[in-house]
């Protein structure tokens, strides 16, 4: 129950980033569903590689060059979906911090009703 409350959150998420942001444009709630599923696919499987992969980069960054990988996982899942547009790496840039604060909240949300 709660992996499907998440789902709808973030789909949910993904549409109010596209509302607060000229950037991001989500076409439809089904869309939403799909990118959110998507990009949950993307941070589970692809973002810890590069992770470990860049991990030099990061050190020396302080940890600023995650935000990088947040962009291009966000940017990723719209180049591999119809109903997401991203216009640019800054627009994936700021659409995935706006997409993470939300997440956050998200997660703060969830941990109440569900508490383990």
């Amino acid at each position: 129950m709660k992996l499907i409350f998440n789902w709808l959150l973030s789909a949910t998420a993904l549409l109010a980033v596209a509302y607060l942001y000229s950037g991001v444009v989500v076409t439809s709630f089904t869309a939403a569903l799909l990118a959110a599923a998507v990009l949950g696919a993307l941070n589970m499987v692809v973002r810890p590689i590069l992770i470990l992969l860049t991990l030099p980069v990061t050190v020396i960054t302080l940890g600023l060059f995650l935000f990088v990988i947040n962009a291009l996982m966000f940017w990723a899942a719209a180049s591999l979906l119809s109903g997401l547009d991203v216009r640019g790496f800054g627009a994936a840039l700021v659409g995935s911090l706006l997409y993470s604060g939300l997440q956050l909240a998200i997660e703060f949300v969830l941990k109440r009703l569900f508490p383990d």
